[in-house]
């Protein structure tokens, strides 16, 4: 199947045909493919809570455990106005094949409630937050399910997913949630994991092309956790970070862009980088930030939800490199459209990966009752990352495979061995 095949399908239809496509790829058995592209449980709840005036309300949430074969479930939770079941389960699909690319012990999860936080109170996301962990409680644990941020959550949240899980198990359970703030057990270096990966992955694809991220000249899609993290490391490595965006538009300059400035000025209050007083404003407003990939640059790092770069985006970059630091960022058809302009593209489940890998070490911490300092932290995340990027790219090399399709295969091929070994029960 081709990848322009995919344009015709939701998120959830094109991750399940990429993994029946690996499947067929890899000439797995009869029955194994749907094995493994069929979740473990989905798990749909209603969430009643109060608001702040008294009245009762109700939202609908969701968790799903794609494949538990090689460890507990794991993944982020979602908090957003247009998440849904279909997302949530593509979401955890991509979960599977990301802890199984780097090799982690760990399966895949995804979780997520259909509801923009800004519009609530803090005090009524703390108990919508409760009322959802009181419903899915049982599924969850160190061993069993370990959640995450992910879009529209943070370390508070997962201090009351933590603190609500202990209340009912009557002991304080720090691993069943990582995330979470240094004081509960969090580890040093996760705010910076994701967006370290991203950069460590364009570093190490570059290497393979024979340069260096020194000079390059930077775009990223998202100025949150993830992308102003890749914007200053990237910047460290010596990169310029030409252009910037957010839901309050797109900035750039060409010489590269106050980083400091921008981050100053967030911290001040203001709301959005195009009302940063930094650079040119090129565009303005949430549609505004889709001129960030046609700013000329080498390499373009979207970092913000997925499907943010559609046909006409593709066609306006002129960057050689693509680094997927958000979640599917890219459609089929820009997809394809890259391909044939000759776009290298490190896959999302690949290049965001050292979030998970932080996580995975917040795990050990926990597991162990310790703490590590930030800079082992962080020299374990890297290590990690370069040991999966060679696994991954020397299996692309091998296979001849394009690097999407190789990432899916390899992730595919790691699970289908893990079902082989355990067996099918009775």
């Amino acid at each position: 199947m081709t990848t322009a095949s995919y344009q015709v399908h939701s998120a959830l239809e094109a991750a399940e045909l990429r993994v029946r496509e690996a499947g067929e790829w890899l000439n797995l058995e009869d029955g194994l493919i749907e094995t493994i592209v069929a979740p473990r449980r989905i798990i749909e709840v209603a969430i009643p809570f109060r608001r702040d005036d008294g009245t009762r309300d109700q939202l609908t949430g969701w968790r799903v455990h794609h494949n538990t074969t090689r460890g507990p479930a794991k993944g982020g939770i979602r908090y957003h106005h247009e998440v849904d079941r279909d997302e949530v389960v593509a979401l955890a699909i991509g979960m599977s094949l990301k802890t199984a690319i780097v090799n982690l012990p760990l399966g895949g999860a995804k979780g997520g409630i259909r509801f923009d936080p800004k519009a609530y109170s803090r005090a009524e996301v703390e108990r919508i937050t409760r009322r959802y962990i009181s419903e899915i409680s049982q599924f969850l644990g160190p061993d069993r399910d370990v959640p995450a941020p992910d879009v529209g959550t943070d370390s508070q949240v997962m201090a009351w997913i933590m603190d609500q899980y202990s209340t009912g198990v009557g002991h304080a359970t720090p691993g069943v949630v990582t995330g979470k703030p240094i004081e509960l057990g969090g580890s040093l270096g996760r705010e910076s994991a994701t967006g370290r990966g991203v950069v460590e992955s364009a570093a190490l694809m570059l290497a393979k092309q024979g340069r260096s991220l020194e000079g390059m000249r930077v775009a990223i899609q998202g100025y949150g956790q993830v992308g102003s993290w890749a914007a200053r490391l990237a910047a460290a490595r010596g990169a310029r970070i030409v252009a910037v965006a957010d839901v309050s538009g797109t900035i750039a300059d060409d010489g590269g862009l106050d980083l400091r400035a921008i981050d100053r000025a967030l911290r001040e209050g203001v709301r959005g980088v195009a009302n940063a007083g930094v650079g040119e404003v090129v565009a303005h407003g949430s549609d505004g930030a889709a001129a960030v990939f046609g700013v000329d640059c080498d390499i373009v790092m979207p970092c913000a939800l997925g499907d943010a770069v559609g046909e006409r985006e593709a066609l306006a970059m002129t960057a050689t490199l693509v680094v997927e630091g958000a979640n599917a960022p890219l459609t089929p058809a820009a997809d394809r459209i890259l391909a044939d302009k000759g776009v290298t593209i490190v896959p999302d489940v690949l290049a965001n990966a050292g979030g998970v890998t932080c996580s995975y070490l917040e795990q050990c911490q926990n597991f162990a009752h310790l703490s590590w300092d930030e800079d082992e932290v962080n020299a374990r995340v890297i290590d990690l990352m370069r040991a999966a990027f060679d696994r991954f790219h020397g299996f692309a090399t091998s296979s001849g495979l394009p690097l999407r399709k190789a990432a899916t295969v390899l992730g595919v091929k790691t699970i289908a061995d893990a079902h082989r070994l355990r067996g099918l029960h009775p």
